[in-house]
Parts: structure tokens; C-alpha cells; sequence
């Protein structure tokens, strides 16, 4: 793994319980350089919950490097890790391996009848879950990863640790500095999830930041008819869509890709504006030439289950979540409704086994910011889709000797180290001798977002092959 070294690091199943049963995490070391210069340990977080994290430890140098400040990872010890139940990491939790193969039923229910189904299909998948890992869900929280990146540092010696954490990744960055102040170095959160909506009340803030910002593609569609003729207004290519949505649950396109799977492709639109001009180009070849093969390449053909399973087994455990679907239903109708058509009932299913888990969830974890704690750089675009703006504000309250830097505009989820210079010039300031902006109740500096990369020229730039951005080659988020 690009002369990462790794290892597996044995923990507790319960961490009140150490001399109990035991799982392991897969842990991947990229070694420092400067070894005058050396400043310790920087784990790496990808998000999820669910994300593989073990070839995080060489990307996170590679990514830095790109920014110009290689010098600066060269000063730490670079951890990744797959934390419990993921990936490599002893066990592997997956409940249904076919869970999300093509084609599924439409995430929009048209009666009744067809949410029955999607209801019937996410009670069976929680049920499997509980069959196969009943010992290990209630063990699934955040807390308890937290406490296996504590004895991740253990192991390797160290007395403190500094934390890189994308999405998901700045609220396990944050329980790990509420339950162990006094091992916290320096802390990046890019992308911050809201403490206050974990976790039911983020995904319907979820469904209005999406659906801002697909509109927003499709109006920047709109605005390059020329290139990809899909219309000559933002609604026009919502509308054309939408239509192509349709036809997709009467024949699914190049008979994989039904109305689900191409809501799937599409979403990451919302995500990161690399994916602006590749998903234009692919929808409309599709549109204006009927050639499926550009949105087959981008079809995940389902099978891999463990993102899935983590994602709602952490989410499960941490907090709780209604258990009576009379709640779920009415929310999503209700910001159905209201025009958050896009992303709200394909969020509903992706999180609804939670409705039928075999416990309730939490106490919710309240993070606190120790006064032993020494500043942490937040950073958050104000237009991210997946951790909407209000959580870099919310998590600037709980932990008041950090300090947050505004990416003003900015669509691209947890974009740091992807090309914008101010951004990533204060990122590795910090990193580096510790830096932070000045201090103030809202944001505390502001870098504005690359017209390049936040608008870009479909004329000008080159598409890469496998999407991404200029900057990361690797995903962040969900998983």
C-alpha cells in the first residue's frame, strides 16, 4: 500500500469490559520523513460512518504534498484505520451482501403498497443483522471506535494524537476529544457534522441542502445547453430528469439502471462538483444519443455491503432514532411535499433498517469542549450538501478554543486539500507550527470558492476518467 506499513490491533468487544471478548482494527502507518522535525502521530478519518480508512494514511500525504506542503506531512506519522466492523478490521460486519443489487424498487413510493415493500425489505435487512451480529451492535457506537483509536495510540507509543477527519470523521474526531481532552494535539475537522441533529434530524437537513444543490447543477447544466442540450433552464433539466427518471422504472436503462440506481449515480453531483461535467456528459448521451454506456460505467452494481451496515449500525447505537414509521412517513411526505423531492425518500430507505433494529439506541454522547483543549481548525463550505453549513457553527459552540474557516459558496462536501489555496494554505499553517485564524463568535476567517472548480468550464477543463477532483483521488462521506 504505497510502503504503508500495517498491522491489526487487538481491543476490547467492550471496552468496560477489557479482558473480555476481543475483535481487532486494521491499522495502516505512512512513516515520517523529517526526522528532526517530527511532530507524532496524525490519524486519518474518512467519514462514513463505514468508510475504509486503511489507504488514508499514504493519500493523506499524497494529498498534502499536492498542495505544495509536502514538507508538513513529512513531520508526522500518518494513521489509518478501518475502525470496528469495517473493511479489514476482525469482523467484517455485513448483513445482506444483495441488499442494494440492481434493480431495486422505486425510492419514491406511489402508493402505499410500494412502501410496504420497502418497509418489508429494511425490517428483514435489520433482522439479519441481528442474526448474524447481535453480539456486536450494541458495541457499534462512536464512543467505542473513539475509545479503539485511544488504544490504537497506546500501541504505538504515543502520549497525544492529531486527527485529520472528513464528514463523519469530525464528529468521531469530536467524541474522541470529549472522552480523552488531555491526549488531543492538533485537530483538522473538514466538513462538520451538527452535534444537534445526530442522527434522525441530519438526514432531513440533509434532504434540503441536496436538493439546493442538484438544482444548482441543474441550473449550471442549463447555462451549457450548447455542450450537453438538456435544456436552457435550470428547471428544463430538472424537468428532462425527472423524465428520464420515469422511463428508467418502465425500462430500466441498458437493463440495469432503474430509477433508484440512477438517483444513486447522480447524487454525487451534490456532493462535489467534480462530477458536474462527467454526469452531464452521461445523462446526456444518454438523452440525445440513447447510448447507456457512460451511466453503466458509473452503475455500483451492489454486493458490497459493509459501508451499508456500519452506516447504520453506528447510527443506530449512538442515539435514538422514532421506532414507530408514522413518524418517518410523515416527515418525508411532508418535505416531499414541500420540494425536497431529490434526495428524501432514497434518504428514508438508506437509513429506515434503523426503524427496526433489534435495540434502541443511545444515551447520545454530549460533546464538551475541555478547557485542557487546545485549538481546533474546523473548516466548512457553506454550501455542502452532506454536513450543511449550520453543523461548522454549531460545532465552533461545543468546543470554544477552535476556530473556523468559512469556504464561502463552496458546494464541494469536506473540500480541503482539493485545490483551493487558501483553504489549504491554512490547513497546513496549523498543521504545521499550529497557526489558527483570529477568534470570534461566527466564523473566524473566510476563503472564498474556486470559480474553476465551483463553476467550471466544460470547454476548458479535461473530465477525468474516474471523477474526483483536482486534489483527492480517494472518496469522502458516506460511504
Amino acid at each position: 500500500m504505497n510502503n504503508a506499513q500495517c498491522a491489526q490491533v487487538e481491543v476490547p468487544l467492550d471496552h468496560d469490559r477489557p479482558y473480555g471478548r476481543t475483535i481487532s482494527i486494521a491499522v495502516s502507518r505512512f512513516k515520517h520523513t523529517d526526522e528532526k522535525n517530527y511532530k507524532g502521530v496524525l490519524f486519518v478519518n474518512p467519514g462514513g460512518p463505514g468508510g475504509s480508512g486503511l489507504a488514508y494514511a499514504p493519500a493523506l500525504a499524497r494529498w498534502i504534498g499536492g498542495t505544495g506542503h509536502a514538507d508538513v506531512a513529512a513531520k508526522y506519522d500518518i494513521i489509518g484505520f478501518d475502525p470496528r466492523g469495517v473493511g479489514s478490521s476482525k469482523p467484517q460486519l455485513s448483513c445482506d451482501p444483495h441488499f442494494s443489487d440492481p434493480i431495486r424498487p422505486d425510492y419514491v413510493p406511489g402508493s402505499w403498497k410500494e412502501e410496504q415493500v420497502w418497509i418489508a425489505k429494511s425490517k428483514k435487512y435489520a433482522q439479519d443483522c441481528a442474526k448474524k451480529f447481535g453480539w456486536l451492535l450494541p458495541h457499534m457506537r462512536t464512543t467505542d471506535a473513539a475509545r479503539d483509536v485511544d488504544a490504537i495510540r497506546a500501541a504505538l507509543g504515543q502520549k497525544r494524537i492529531n486527527w485529520y477527519g472528513f464528514s463523519y470523521g469530525t464528529y468521531l474526531g469530536a467524541t474522541y476529544a470529549t472522552l480523552f481532552p488531555g491526549r488531543v494535539n492538533r485537530f483538522v475537522m473538514d466538513g462538520n457534522v451538527n452535534p444537534k441533529t445526530v442522527w434522525y434530524d441530519a438526514q432531513l437537513e440533509q434532504d434540503k441542502a441536496f436538493e439546493r444543490n442538484m438544482k444548482s447543477w441543474w441550473a449550471w447544466t442549463a447555462k451549457w445547453d450548447s455542450v450537453f442540450h438538456l435544456g436552457t433552464t435550470g428547471k428544463a433539466v430538472e424537468a428532462r430528469y425527472y423524465e428520464v427518471r420515469a422511463g428508467a422504472k418502465k425500462a430500466p436503462i441498458g437493463g440495469k439502471i432503474g430509477p433508484d440506481e440512477l438517483d444513486d449515480i447522480v447524487l454525487s453531483a451534490g456532493y462535489n462538483t467534480g462530477f458536474y461535467i462527467p454526469f452531464a456528459q452521461i445523462l446526456s448521451a444518454w438523452v440525445n444519443d440513447k447510448d447507456p454506456s457512460g451511466l453503466l460505467d458509473w452503475l455500483n452494481p451492489g454486493g458490497d455491503d459493509n459501508g451499508f451496515a456500519v452506516y447504520n449500525a453506528v447510527q443506530a447505537a449512538d442515539a435514538k432514532w422514532p421506532r414507530n414509521w408514522g413518524t418517518w412517513h410523515n416527515d418525508a411526505a411532508k418535505l416531499y411535499k414541500q420540494g425536497y423531492r431529490f434526495n428524501t425518500w432514497s434518504n428514508v430507505w438508506y437509513n429506515a433498517p434503523i426503524a427496526f433494529w433489534p435495540f434502541n439506541g443511545g444515551p447520545e454522547l454530549r460533546l464538551k469542549g475541555d478547557g485542557r483543549l487546545p485549538g481546533m481548525l474546523l473548516v466548512q463550505s457553506t454550501q455542502d450538501g452532506a454536513t450543511p453549513v449550520e453543523g461548522g457553527l454549531e460545532m465552533h459552540k461545543v468546543f470554544p478554543s477552535s476556530r473556523l474557516v468559512f469556504e464561502l459558496g463552496g458546494k464541494t462536501h469536506a473540500n480541503t486539500l482539493n485545490g483551493n489555496v487558501c483553504l489549504d494554505d491554512k490547513v497546513a499553517a496549523y498543521l504545521d507550527t499550529g497557526a489558527l485564524p483570529g477568534s470570534r463568535r461566527g466564523p473566524d476567517a473566510y476563503c472564498k470558492a474556486l470559480p474553476e472548480l465551483n463553476d467550471p468550464d466544460p470547454t476548458a477543463m479535461r473530465t477525468k476518467a474516474a471523477g474526483g477532483t483536482a486534489g483527492k483521488d480517494l472518496p469522502v462521506g458516506r460511504p
